[in-house]
């Protein structure tokens, strides 16, 4: 009897494994192309070693199925290719990449080869001089006894820390960095990304391509209340359509990054969230899906004039010095505009300095003139949090607390896992932090601009 008992049981594991591999579930999709992207991106732009990455940064801090996520990596003319799945098999993620491009989620493998055959990103080409930064590559650090005891305090750096940069009056004037990490590591931004997006359409604007207050104008819009949705209503967060930013489950954002090929479509598939007959900008709602539509917005609006892989680079990136900057794409060859950015940190600090000069580099003015205040004016939609050009208005984990005092006018770009660009035009300082440091965790950036300010009074 004990002995069919077994049987019955090895037979009904093998039928659901195997049900599982032919079906799997999507919340397991979600994580084994979750899986492949972080070590595919890590692996090909950082250098590092894939079983830490699943560790370190798959692992430990993510959702218990991802425990149980195992990977292949092989090379393909010069292309890695990351192959991820639960046990190693069910859920068959994908992503593949170089140096050059970062890396692609791919959630049907079968569409490898054509989707590797896409016009790539084409990366900057700067050769930075041996002049100070941000002009050149030297650093030359002061010797602020408080300003190292800032970066000594766990508490204000955080756990999971892996880089901090910290310009005062255009100078880097400190830096620190985690263990493993150094100036020359490219580090993901998350949804910093958005505010590149934002400076984007910003050059785009500034050389005639668009307008912030143009219309949309997606095709399957036009015959319903979408049709009025603008630049603008997508950059506040006001658009109205409907959208689910829940991490941890399958929700909007994480379908959107780990599921669809064409993110920018699946976006703007989305609905109305708002009875009205049209949307009113007056309801706040933030959307990594936003973002995604409006990069597919200014590639279309630019590709008349030049190639919209070379767009980011060309009228950003290589003014700046970015040299590291690579901006990721999905399936469909559009720029994941919402998240998927990596540059060291002392780029990230330069794109910080760019939006606290208001726009100017180098005497010459890449952004509108009134651009970036426009960016950092608050819509009233946001509670007053949020700007209306893809920035927050108070520090990350301080939204709903507001306990940090810090001089009016600061503003962020931020990012999941405590990535922040602090920008505090009153004290001329920026300050980058980048790292692993899940939400729960607590960590409040706005704490170390404190000590900072204090710190080099």
């Amino acid at each position: 009897m004990l002995r069919k008992i077994l049987g019955v049981l090895v037979l009904l594991i093998v039928l659901g494994l195997g049900w599982l591999t032919v079906a799997p579930p999507d919340l397991i999709r979600v994580g084994a192309n979750y899986t492949a992207k972080i070590i595919c991106s890590n692996v090909v732009l950082t250098g590092r070693d894939p079983d830490d990455v699943l560790k370190i940064d798959v692992q430990a801090p993510g959702h218990p199925l991802l425990k149980l996520m195992r990977y292949s990596i092989d090379e393909r003319s010069g292309t890695t290719v990351v192959r991820t799945g639960l046990f190693g098999f069910i859920g068959k993620g994908l992503a593949f990449g170089t140096k050059e491009r970062g890396c692609t989620t791919v959630p049907d493998a079968r569409q490898l080869g054509i989707v590797g055959a896409r016009d790539a990103f084409i990366a900057p080409e700067v050769e930075l001089s041996g002049e100070e930064w941000p002009q050149g590559s030297t650093v030359n650090v002061e010797n602020n006894q408080e300003l190292e005891a800032v970066l000594n305090d766990p508490a204000l750096v955080g756990e999971g820390m892996r880089a901090i940069v910290i310009v005062k009056d255009g100078r880097i004037i400190a830096e620190r960095y985690g263990d493993g990490f150094d100036e020359e590591t490219p580090l993901l931004g998350w949804s910093m990304t958005k505010t590149v997006t934002a400076a984007l359409i910003g050059v785009a604007q500034k050389r005639g391509y668009l307008s912030i207050d143009d219309k949309v104008g997606i095709a399957d819009w036009s015959t319903d209340n979408r049709d009025v949705i603008r630049v603008r209503d997508l950059m506040a967060m006001v658009s109205d359509l409907s959208w689910n930013e829940g991490y941890g489950s399958v929700s909007d954002v994480t379908r959107m990054l780990y599921l669809e090929e064409d993110m920018a479509s699946f976006a703007s598939g989305k609905t109305i969230d708002n009875e009205s007959p049209e949307p009113t900008g007056d309801i706040f709602e933030y959307s990594s899906g936003s973002s995604v539509i409006l990069s597919k917005y200014w590639q279309d609006a630019v590709a008349d004039e030049m190639n919209p892989k070379a767009f980011p680079s060309k009228a950003l990136f290589e003014p700046l010095g970015m040299a590291s900057a690579v901006l990721e794409q999905d399936a469909a060859g559009n720029f994941v505009g919402g998240s998927y950015m990596y540059a060291t940190a002392r780029d990230w600090a330069r794109f910080g300095q760019l939006l606290l000069q208001r726009g100017a580099w180098n005497g010459v003015s890449l952004l509108p003139a009134g651009y970036v205040d426009w960016m950092t004016e608050v819509h009233p939609a946001s509670g007053d949090k949020y700007g209306r050009g893809h920035l927050w208005l108070l520090p990350p984990r301080e939204r709903e607390t507001q306990v940090s005092d810090l001089p009016e006018g600061t503003f962020w770009a931020a990012g999941h896992d405590g990535q922040s660009i602090a920008i505090i035009p009153q004290e001329d300082i920026v300050i980058v932090r980048l790292g692993l440091t899940p939400s729960e965790l607590g960590y409040m950036p706005g704490k170390l601009a404190e000590a900072v300010i204090q710190a080099t009074k």
